[in-house]
């Protein structure tokens, strides 16, 4: 493995509060130092690193790779490299495959799928057999084999016995568990933002209810039961409220946003031509509760920006809108979404240091996995960035397999163009190859 030395830098590494002009020493797959004028090793690699940003490698905590069962959609290999094309280290798998992953065996599959891939994938197991949200999946024997947490996304688990369950034998194993917040009874057949919009473009809606009820009980069962819990993508108004409350009643509760729900609202369902690669789920909401989700991202309400990768074929997303399968696929578009905010300067107090915490160093801590850092003795998981770089959303080039995008066509400022995973680089302005 060569050295590697990042020259003069702007290094950003919110673990240590640290944002300045350095250098980066990469030796045997680790950060060996980080400093200002260090003199590079005989023989290194070097990167020079003058106009770009050098931050510990993005986690997304949030994909879906469809594999095994739905590898025409996404699978582990062409995930990884979709992850290291948008300035990715490292995602975490949902268990929604086909078979379910809620027993060791599948686990094992996808670790063993992503040895070698150009980013680190962890498995997360299902809370429920079969996602079916009526038996408790064998989270220890998953956590021993490898499942970094528990998750029946893509399903709320309705029954609240089961989530008390799950909460209470998952705090005794040190597990987290990360839910699905809505109540299907109120979702119904719904497919957008219950709103005016909804109602002038005579789709059925899903209300804020619908989040905000289930988040309600699961945020009262932690207060019973104990355990740590973590809310995927939040979408509305009231339930970032619920989650301010909760942590400042001293819950152990954490939280992410997607840039989609950030970015955009129902509006863009009716100015897109109901265009279904606007069809998600939580569905884009009002522009008051973008609003709110900015200020939750801000505040520290809200702790981690993930993309909720939801890659499907274009076949299955050229119907009809109702019929239309929810996801956007966000691995190659997430990071520079953001990047292009803190350009413009469109949100005030949205800063690069910021965003690094929240796309790195928090999911991190919050999945309990190595990364998020670049202290000396640290993995060499590293990305840069080029953020006066101009470039258009183009899914034709992705390395994913699919193209369910609502920001095709958008020009943003902000890209990656080294992505290093564990002393190696994986992505170099914006060719991706494998560890192996």
């Amino acid at each position: 493995m060569k050295t590697l030395f990042i020259k003069g830098g702007r290094l950003i590494d919110p673990s240590r509060n640290y944002d300045d002009r350095a250098d980066l020493l990469i030796r045997d797959g680790l950060v060996e130092a980080a400093e200002k004028n260090l003199k590079p090793p005989d023989g290194a690699e070097i990167i020079e690193a003058d106009d770009l940003v050098v931050m510990p490698g993005l986690i997304d905590m949030h994909v879906h790779l469809r594999d095994p069962g739905q590898e025409y959609k996404e699978d582990v290999l062409s995930g990884a490299r979709a992850a290291a094309a948008g300035g990715f280290t490292a995602v975490a798998a949902m268990a929604n495959t086909d078979p379910v992953a809620d027993e060791p065996t599948t686990i094992r599959y996808v670790a063993d799928k992503a040895a070698g891939a150009a980013a680190r994938v962890y498995p997360i197991g299902a809370l429920s057999k079969g996602l079916q949200g009526a038996e408790l999946a064998e989270l220890g024997r998953m956590q021993k084999v490898g499942a970094v947490a528990f998750s029946d996304d893509g399903k709320p688990v309705l029954n609240g016995t089961l989530m008390r369950n799950a909460l209470q034998y998952a705090g005794g194993i040190g597990a987290l568990v990360i839910v699905h917040e809505e109540d299907p009874t109120l979702v119904g057949k719904g497919v957008m933002h219950e709103g005016s919009i909804s109602s002038v473009l005579g789709l059925r809606g899903i209300p804020a209810a619908a989040e905000e009820a289930m988040l309600a009980r699961d945020l009262m069962l932690l207060k019973m039961v104990g355990g740590r819990l973590h809310i995927a993508h939040l979408s509305t108004a009231g339930a970032v409220e619920l989650v301010r409350k909760a942590r400042a009643d001293g819950l152990p509760v954490t939280a992410e946003v997607t840039p989609q729900h950030l970015l955009l609202t129902d509006r863009a369902v009716k100015n897109s031509g109901y265009n279904t690669n606007t069809k998600v789920k939580p569905p884009l909401r009002s522009e008051q509760d973008r609003q709110a989700l900015w200020e939750g991202l801000l505040d520290g309400t809200i702790d981690a920006i993930a993309s909720d990768h939801a890659p499907h074929h274009s076949d299955d997303k050229d119907v009809e809108y109702d019929f239309a399968p929810f996801g956007i696929a966000g691995l190659e578009t997430t990071l520079s979404l953001l990047l292009d905010e803190v350009a413009f300067g469109r949100i005030k107090k949205l800063t690069l240091p910021l965003l690094v915490e929240k796309m790195s160093t928090a999911p991190a801590k919050i999945l309990g996995v190595k990364g998020g850092s670049l202290k000396p003795g640290s993995p060499a998981d590293i990305t840069i960035v080029d953020s006066g770089r101009s470039f258009t959303v183009n899914p034709d080039t992705w390395y994913s397999k699919s193209r369910n995008t609502p920001f095709a066509g958008r020009q943003l400022k902000g890209a990656p163009v080294y992505t290093i995973l564990g002393g190696r680089i994986v992505m170099k302005e914006g060719v991706v190859a494998d560890r192996e």
